[in-house]
């Protein structure tokens, strides 16, 4: 069962993070066995008055030396959105997600900060605390952002990399009003689950043909509320996490990544082809997976083909 822990982050911000594996009494000797999704979020008002951060959880230690793996999500996701694909992984190695700020069960303060640096110290924070350095980060689209800008400032923390369809590329500013526009565009509150899955996955114009998981997506990070469902996350918060990256390119921090570092795309996904392969280009130690079929949230819509495109590159460079 997903076990949680408590991480102090930047500026000490609580985050919540979410172990897959079980390292505890008798099935210690069995080795690590997958758990369910952590539970979702409860409701809570935006910008309600953060809580005293707790004091961290001792990391669990096992018995024999388990590689960790750091799972990183994207802007409005949460920890679980990981868990189907992670079943097949948490056999062989420690495999924890982390509610980045702003997201999830982990703290929202109205004041922020939501910089590029917090998201990365919140992250190194993760690794030291946690004890699962040297750590193989596996990041999806801003998550996978983070997780090459730790790699690049902290080599010492990481062991290798994953960056799932995230671009190197400036988007720019007429980005950044799509996003505002489409937040605008939201029919919230939403008066049931099922109107979230309809909306997100059917009747949202992102949407250029009907697609269930995504709509099973969005409905993970919604919260009830007396007058319907709402995120459980503050858009402006996210335009705020968004705004500090989306107008630069990441070129110089991605060619100062030493580690082993994989690229995966979806076919249909934001990572265009040509981009991907630039980016292997410009790693020095990069390689290069594309899944078919998927798009942007590529390992919520297929786990089963995302594990199988990562699985033997987190073998390889985590078997000693």
């Amino acid at each position: 069962m997903a076990r949680r822990l408590d991480v102090t982050g930047a500026d000490g911000v609580r985050l919540a993070a979410w172990d897959y594996t079980t390292l505890t009494g008798d099935d210690r000797s069995a080795g690590p066995q997958p758990g369910p999704r952590p539970p979702a979020p409860r409701s809570e008002p935006a910008r309600a008055t953060p809580p005293t951060p707790p004091t961290p959880v001792t990391p669990l230690t096992p018995l024999t030396p388990t590689p960790g793996v750091l799972l990183l999500h994207g802007l409005m996701g949460h920890a679980a959105h990981w868990a189907p694909a992670v079943r097949r992984l948490t056999g062989r190695h420690r495999v924890v997600a982390l509610d980045q700020r702003g997201h999830g069960h982990s703290q929202k303060p109205p004041a922020g900060p939501f910089t590029r640096e917090a998201y990365v110290a919140d992250a190194a924070a993760a690794v030291e605390q946690l004890g699962l350095g040297p750590v193989t980060l596996v990041g999806h689209s801003m998550g996978a952002l983070t997780a090459w800008q730790l790699a690049a400032e902290r080599p010492d923390l990481v062991r290798a990399l994953v960056i799932c369809d995230m671009r190197a590329s400036a988007l720019g500013a007429a980005s950044q009003r799509a996003w505002q526009d489409w937040f605008r565009g939201w029919p919230a509150p939403f008066p049931s689950l099922d109107a979230v899955r309809r909306w997100f996955g059917e009747d949202d114009p992102w949407v250029e043909r009907p697609n269930p998981a995504r709509g099973a997506f969005f409905a993970e990070v919604m919260a009830e509320h007396p007058d319907g469902w709402r995120p459980v996350f503050d858009p402006a918060q996210m335009l705020t996490s968004r705004e500090t990256w989306v107008h630069d390119a990441h070129w110089e921090s991605l060619a100062q990544v030493r580690c082993p570092t994989l690229v995966v795309r979806g076919l249909d996904g934001e990572l265009g082809r040509a981009e991907a392969q630039e980016m292997v280009r410009v790693l020095p130690h990069g390689a290069y997976a594309e899944i078919p079929d998927a798009g942007h949230l590529l390992h919520y819509e297929h786990p089963e083909a995302w594990s199988e495109a990562v699985e033997p590159f987190l073998n390889g460079v985590l078997t000693p």
